[in-house]
């Protein structure tokens, strides 16, 4: 008997949704959404969530609920990263989610985090040669490396887009001494992780990564679908939204609501990881954390 099941990834930025027909072997995509919760704004860097932030993620989460019971949805797995891990109020949110949705919020570990994007990332890749996989997010950013034999090295720095962003005041568009700012900061979380690393290839998990294919093509990203994305077209996406301003990002139909503010950050540390590692493929991923989830889920049942 097929069995629905749904996994919600709880991020700083957006929530995702995912809703999939289990069948013996296999699986089907059902139905998946996202939305731009902005969990992180306001508290991220005192660890709380704020009031607005609190009831927008119950605004979202009410949502999804009422789609998983259209869709006769059996089980929900909700997941939730570097905001509500860090958060001092973080028992009051998973207590007002079960009591009002009856949905359990499992508050994975930066790691745990890592090695599920790593999962779901390598569902679909084949790591012919040693590669980076890099997942940015609003609190955290993870960075795994990865070969044919599977994870070489992995951390989750909590260097997210919504951190940064709330640090200081930038300039728009950003100036070079937001840059220079930037990627000082990501210099003294990632430390040593990087040194002595010889990589050459990319791998960027969804989020904005899309947003830069979505940007040079003019076209939704291929859902299912890994991306060679040509180097000289990432640095040109790079760059449009490094020098682009708010008001401009704003009126970009390729660019959803909640990445529009903090892009430019994305894209600075995107560059600052081509320089640093002198990259010299980029691979675009559809899957990250939620997928790792799912197959964990799937081998659960």
């Amino acid at each position: 008997m097929d069995t629905r099941v749904a996994i919600i990834d709880l991020g700083t930025n957006t929530f995702n949704l995912l809703v999939i027909e289990k069948t013996i072997k296999a699986y089907q995509t059902i139905y998946t959404t996202k939305s731009g919760v902005g969990l992180g704004f306001g508290g991220i860097n005192e660890n709380i969530i704020t009031e607005k932030a609190f009831e927008r993620a119950l605004v979202t989460l009410r949502e999804f609920k009422t789609k998983c019971l259209e869709l006769e949805v059996d089980t929900i797995h909700a997941f939730g990263t570097s905001a509500i891990r860090n958060a001092t109020n973080q028992k009051a949110l998973l207590r007002a989610v079960k009591a009002e949705l009856n949905i359990t919020i499992n508050v994975v570990s930066g790691n745990e985090e890592a090695n599920l994007i790593y999962k779901g990332v390598a569902h679909g890749y084949n790591f012919s040669q040693r590669g980076l996989i890099m997942d940015i997010g609003g609190g955290s950013t993870e960075l795994i490396i990865a070969d044919k034999d599977g994870v070489l090295k992995a951390a989750s720095f909590e260097m997210g887009v919504a951190r940064i962003y709330q640090l200081r005041e930038f300039a728009d568009p950003i100036s070079e001494e937001d840059e220079k700012f930037i990627e000082d900061y990501l210099e003294q979380h990632v430390g040593d992780f990087l040194n002595d690393q010889k990589i050459k290839v990319l791998i960027g998990a969804s989020g904005s990564f899309e947003t830069c294919f979505e940007m040079i093509y003019d076209q939704p990203y291929p859902e299912t679908q890994f991306v060679d994305f040509k180097l000289s077209d990432m640095l040109q996406s790079i760059n449009e939204l490094k020098n682009s301003t708010l008001a401009e990002r704003n009126l970009h139909p390729r660019i959803i609501p909640i990445r529009r503010i903090m892009a430019p950050i994305a894209a600075v540390k995107i560059n600052w990881i081509i320089k640093k590692l002198n990259i010299k493929k980029i691979v675009i991923s559809p899957f990250a954390m939620k997928e790792g989830i799912l197959l964990q889920v799937m081998n659960r049942r």
